[in-house]
């Protein structure tokens, strides 16, 4: 790189962000989500996309503010009600300016460049400055309420994490709320995890290898991956190390793969890297957009193994599928979850989930596993999983399949993750993955062989 690119990088890198600018687009994009129930990452692209004057710092500023404050939303409205005066009769454009400063402060933010940023008056400034010490009326509440609103999740889940956890749930909650690790896999038909890595580096993109799967790298420098030489050529895909791991429980054969529920393909051109772009990959889906865009990233990874199917939603699936019924050597139903797992890139998806949603998940996943099921052979194997970290999604799926399919086992992870690995990252044999001990989304998968030859 030349002396003068690097100037002008550096030169950029230390501007002065123009906090009017950043605030208003902050405010958009947060109303947009709060207010009229967008998602988190479309609300920001559209606002960004409108927003063409503003820097790639002060984008990012942007994208982690409204990030940051979504996911301590609940305590924020806490926090609120009980310091700003006759907060609840405020406009909503008004509340949300508290909100952001309240935030802000909670993340280390100087009172004054708040209240200067949001225009908040002078007289403020009190409040503000001992507004964490607000948290003491948190004792007053129930200790699942308290926990509930601490961790900004609905009280229903609180409860089930406390159940299931116990005091650990604190530490799950603490890692969920805090921005997760930038992480990509590398795709074995283009180059090595070190090849990937010294080509980034050399497009100044400072990387490491993930501590537990041999595929990934974290990518540490703060910058556009999409627009870099070496994701446009294919080298590498953005993927959680979790979701790695689950791929890698597929261990997948150079012969037939069904991935169930594909979505956009991550684990599809994982699986596909797998088997060397030999044999075939069925990429099933109920949405044929996110398959358009499978396509697309095939393309782009050199991936020609793959054959993509959008399938129907209810029981005409049935019919499509049956010409596969008995043909797969493995068939992976990475199911539709609550997401609890991922809550850290996604925060904005607690405050959807309802307890009547979450049942209705349970419900599609047991059909789900009992429909592909049928699609494997005689001592294949079928992988199921999901980005949850509650029990009635995971292990109570598990149960409820094997106790009306008898053909079907559950056998330990451990060969497929090697032990040491296995010995780090399942429980009962099963894969479970959780931020706070793992730094990895939360995930679960089990490895089922049915009975035959």
């Amino acid at each position: 790189m030349s002396a003068h690119v690097q100037k002008k990088k550096s030169s950029l890198s230390s501007r002065s962000l123009r906090e009017d600018l950043v605030t208003q687009a902050c405010l958009e994009a947060y109303g947009a989500v709060r207010h009229d129930g967008r998602l988190a990452d479309r609300a920001l692209d559209t606002t960004l996309r409108q927003k063409k004057h503003l820097y790639s710092q002060e984008r990012r500023a942007v994208a982690e503010r409204v990030y940051a404050l979504l996911r301590k939303q609940r305590l924020v409205d806490f926090l609120a009600e009980v310091k700003v005066r006759g907060f609840e009769a405020l406009v909503s454009s008004r509340k949300d300016m508290y909100r952001f400063a309240i935030s802000r402060v909670l993340d280390g933010d100087g009172v004054s460049e708040v209240l200067q940023a949001l225009t908040l008056p002078g007289s403020d400034a009190t409040w503000l400055r001992n507004v964490g010490a607000a948290r003491s009326k948190l004792d007053e509440k129930s200790p699942i309420e308290k926990f509930a609103i601490e961790a900004s999740i609905p009280d229903f889940l609180a409860a089930k994490l406390l159940a299931e956890l116990g005091e650990e749930a604190h530490a799950v909650a603490e890692a969920m709320n805090k921005r997760g690790p930038l992480t990509a896999r590398v795709n074995p038909i283009k180059g090595t995890r070190e090849q990937v890595i010294q080509l980034l580096e050399a497009e100044d993109v400072k990387c490491t290898p993930t501590p537990l799967s041999p595929f990934g790298i974290f990518l540490e420098t703060r910058t556009n991956v999409y627009a870099l030489k070496t994701f446009k050529e294919g080298f590498f895909e953005v993927q959680d190390e979790g979701s790695q791991l689950l791929g890698m429980l597929v261990d997948a054969p150079p012969r037939k793969v069904v991935d169930a529920c594909a979505g956009a393909g991550g684990k599809t051109l994982q699986l596909a890297a797998q088997m060397k772009n030999r044999g075939e990959i069925y990429a099933l889906d109920v949405d044929a957009r996110r398959l358009e865009e499978l396509k697309q990233r095939a393309r782009r990874a050199g991936v020609h193994n793959v054959r993509i199917q959008a399938i129907a939603q209810g029981d005409e699936a049935e019919a499509q599928l049956e010409k596969l019924h008995g043909q797969a050597e493995r068939v992976l139903v990475d199911a539709p979850c609550s997401g609890t797992g991922t809550y850290r890139r996604k925060p904005d998806a607690r405050y959807r989930i309802t307890e009547a949603l979450l049942a209705e998940h349970v419900e599609k996943q047991k059909v789900l596993i009992a429909r592909f099921a049928k699609l494997v052979k005689p001592g294949g194997r079928l992988i199921y999983g999901t980005c949850s970290l509650l029990r009635e999604e995971n292990e109570g799926v598990i149960e409820h399949f094997l106790a009306s399919h008898p053909e079907f086992s559950v056998t330990p992870a451990t060969p497929w993750l090697g032990e040491q690995l296995a010995t780090q990252t399942t429980r009962a044999g099963m894969l479970r993955l959780y931020p706070h001990r793992h730094e990895t989304d939360g995930f679960f998968g089990a490895v089922l062989v049915r009975k035959g030859k």
